[in-house]
């Protein structure tokens, strides 16, 4: 697959709206996928596991929280991709992304390695997308009960993590550096 065009609305739930919205506000999604890490690594590559425990609220996720969530969503997502592109038409659930996190313990992980756990799992995802045929981004399955293409989910690859990227970067990072 050479080239990607954004999807249509009907191609995805309202609720990941902002997130296509993000992905296609960058330009050409396939090379943001790569960028992303990039910009991850330089964002929080230099803080310390400490710093990296940082909450800009009391019930909110701290920074090992949030880079662990984009690695659970990068997992979900691609999950989904894998399964939509190849033509299964099997409805695939959602899932409760406050449990996940509970669940990991992201705290008591270093943050250079969900750091590189991230790097690991989205140049995977680079590898098969690049991968597609030019008919697979096209196909559409069912997600949470929701009708969502194969391109739709690449762009909300993109998307989930500029999301969350920004929030880091207005609430939590200027308060650790």
């Amino acid at each position: 697959m050479k080239s990607l065009t954004a999807p249509t609305p009907n191609e995805y739930a309202e609720f990941y709206a902002g997130y296509v919205q993000r992905a296609t506000a960058r330009g050409d999604v396939l090379a943001s996928l790569a960028k992303q890490i990039d910009e991850i690594r330089t964002a929080l590559g230099t803080l310390t596991d400490e710093q990296a425990l940082f909450r800009d609220a009391p019930k909110e996720w701290s920074i090992k929280e949030v880079m662990g969530h984009l690695n659970d969503v990068e997992r979900v997502f691609s999950y989904r991709l894998l399964r939509v592109s190849r033509n299964d038409a099997t409805p695939l659930p959602g899932f409760e992304q406050d449990d996940y996190v509970r669940e990991a313990g992201f705290d008591q992980h270093p943050l250079k390695d969900i750091i590189q756990e991230f790097e690991h799992l989205r140049g995977a995802n680079i590898l098969a997308i690049k991968n597609l045929s030019d008919e697979s981004p096209l196909r559409v399955g069912t997600a949470s009960g929701k009708p969502v293409s194969a391109r739709a989910l690449i762009y909300m690859l993109v998307g989930h993590v500029d999301h969350h990227m920004a929030s880091l970067n207005e609430k939590y990072l200027p308060n650790v550096r």
